[in-house]
């Protein structure tokens, strides 16, 4: 058998490849083998091609190929067109391009549209960024909420929203005194349990069927036109006058008008409180169609309310509503059948025959200092008897009259959150719950009842349903939305004392519209005597919802002294 003999390759120490044409070392090389030097950076092609000489596999050639000998085709590729000077060209301007296209999504919209068909779909990596800026701004959003809630107290709350004072300013009163809220923080004083010294008018009993009342079986809000309801400022009380002569007491006032000073601290509409010094007695009053008469709604929220005063929304006429739902809400939740309890002397603001609210007047004393008494006028709306027990209550109404501001639907959550429900009317009427907490607290309640009056549709203002009713003790009420009753008695002390450190006058006592502090002003002695009462918006002009007519608001209006005169508060 042939075997295959291979020749000496030879070495050259010289360099790299092999040597030199001219070495002895080459004579055993094959001749007519052509060679090219080349070095490492450059690109290899064939070295032989044992197909050029055939003339089929390449007839472009067969020509040429017939005229040079086996061992010369092998080798020559001086003809062929990937080794000459155009494909040298072509090799420099080439460039890898990725064919392959790009990836569909696995789950890609449907086209169901021809003109739709050479769109592209949106690709992946595209709509996660977008998803992530959007993130991102979300995210900021809330930081910048929550550092502005943190960061601002009363004085930065709705910024937009340009407060009024509650009284005009006039010139030629003197300021005597400016106080921050911040001094307020740090008060603390302990009162004795405190005295009856008298109890006037007559209580009808709770009916307990509305503690069993939930959205699914509402109850709608029924209106007293026949019952007067009496807001009488302290000097007004025949039997306050009647105390202060028998030198009872040294400091006089009500219990709207102690609850607005202790909850000062909460409180961010401007309100206003007349203060007389007459002898060594001091009488905290208020003006007649004074911001007191009325309940503030959404005061302490975020979301500011529309400024138009006639907008069934704005915070004038929810504070309009709202006084008239918690009067007919304070009524319509007792049994109503003749059944009362009467006390010591009847209502003193009544007349004789006249119908007039359940409410009774506890008029109670508290010792501040050794030769210093203050007498309060308190106030409670119906009471329970059980086991031979009997309990007085206080009767208040929540309303709610679009859940687009508060931001939780009553009807959805009352039944599965009502924690979340009064959280909420924490956050947005923190000042309106304490004051009725310091209300119960000062009569010595043992229950406030709490309804949940919702209208029955968001832009009808005169038309309302009872959703709940919900009843809490005073005391643990006040524990959950720290009403810290030693802290409440040092604001009254302190203004007390500074009060009693003036001159014997008139002066008033405003809570600034746009700052957390409070000033006193010396006035005229016939402040307020003559004071501009505005008139109601003609009846033409009220807004007015798809049924009834403001015929209800004139028959639910309230009265604030023995001659049943209406309230219309003051712009």
């Amino acid at each position: 058998m042939a075997g295959f003999e291979i020749e000496s390759v030879p070495f050259n120490p010289d360099g790299w490849g092999p040597p030199d044409s001219s070495s002895p070392l080459l004579s055993p090389h094959p001749p007519h083998v052509p060679f090219a030097p080349f070095s490492r950076s450059d690109k290899l092609g064939r070295i032989a091609d044992w197909t050029r000489n055939n003339p089929f596999h390449n007839p472009t050639r067969g020509n040429q190929s017939r005229n040079q000998t086996p061992s010369d085709s092998a080798f020559d590729f001086t003809g062929d067109d990937s080794f000459g000077p155009l494909a040298a060209d072509e090799d420099s301007s080439f460039r890898l391009v990725d064919g392959k296209p790009p990836p569909r999504p696995k789950f890609g919209p449907k086209w169901r549209f021809q003109q739709h068909r050479n769109q592209l779909p949106q690709r992946r990596d595209e709509e996660v960024e977008a998803r992530k800026r959007e993130a991102e701004k979300e995210r900021a959003r809330r930081d910048r909420l929550y550092h502005a809630n943190r960061s601002g107290g009363n004085a930065q709350r709705r910024e937009a929203a340009a407060f009024k004072s509650s009284v005009d300013i006039q010139p030629e009163w003197n300021m005597l005194d400016q106080i921050p809220f911040s001094s307020f923080s740090k008060l603390s004083f302990t009162v004795p349990e405190p005295e009856d010294l008298l109890v006037c008018g007559a209580l009808e009993y709770y009916d307990r069927q509305y503690d069993r009342i939930t959205p699914k079986n509402e109850r709608r809000l029924e209106r007293f036109k026949n019952r007067n309801f009496f807001k009488v400022t302290t000097t007004d009380d025949p039997v306050i006058r009647r105390l202060a002569n028998e030198d009872k007491a040294t400091v006089f006032a009500t219990d709207s008008i102690l609850s607005t000073l202790m909850c000062a601290p909460r409180s961010v509409y401007s309100w206003d409180i007349v203060i007389q010094r007459v002898g060594n007695k001091l009488f905290f009053d208020k003006r007649d169609g004074s911001q007191l008469d009325l309940l503030s709604v959404h005061e302490t929220s975020q979301e500011p309310l529309p400024e138009a005063k006639d907008d069934i929304n704005s915070a004038y006429s929810l504070s309009v509503e709202a006084a008239y739902i918690n009067q007919n809400f304070s009524q319509q939740v007792l049994v109503r059948d003749g059944n009362k309890l009467t006390f010591e002397e009847g209502n003193p603001f009544a007349n004789e025959g006249e119908d007039v609210a359940s409410v009774g007047y506890r008029y109670r004393r508290w010792k501040l200092d050794n030769d210093m008494y203050l007498v309060a006028r308190c106030e409670v709306q119906s009471v329970v008897e059980a086991n031979n027990n009997r309990s007085f209550l206080t009767l208040n109404a929540l309303n709610e009259f679009d859940p687009k501001y508060a931001g939780v639907d009553w009807r959805r959550k009352l039944e599965t959150q009502r924690g979340a429900v009064l959280a909420t009317e924490l956050k947005n009427n923190a000042n309106k719950l304490a004051k009725w907490t310091v209300q119960a607290l000062l009569a010595s309640a043992d229950m406030m009842k709490l309804g949940y009056v919702s209208r029955v549709h968001p832009r009808d203002h005169f038309n309302h349903v009872i959703l709940a009713v919900v009843g809490y003790k005073p005391k643990d009420f006040a524990g959950q939305i720290n009403l810290n009753t030693s802290n409440m008695w040092g604001i009254v002390k302190s203004i007390v004392d500074l009060c009693m450190k003036l001159n014997e006058g008139k002066y008033v006592l405003v809570k600034d519209p746009s700052k957390p502090q409070v000033r006193i002003y010396e006035v005229p002695v016939d402040a307020f005597e003559n004071d501009y009462v505005e008139e109601p918006l003609p009846e033409e002009e009220q807004v007015q919802p798809p049924t009834e007519a403001a015929d209800g608001v004139e028959t639910t209006a309230a009265t604030n002294d023995v001659e049943d005169k209406e309230i219309v508060p003051e712009a």
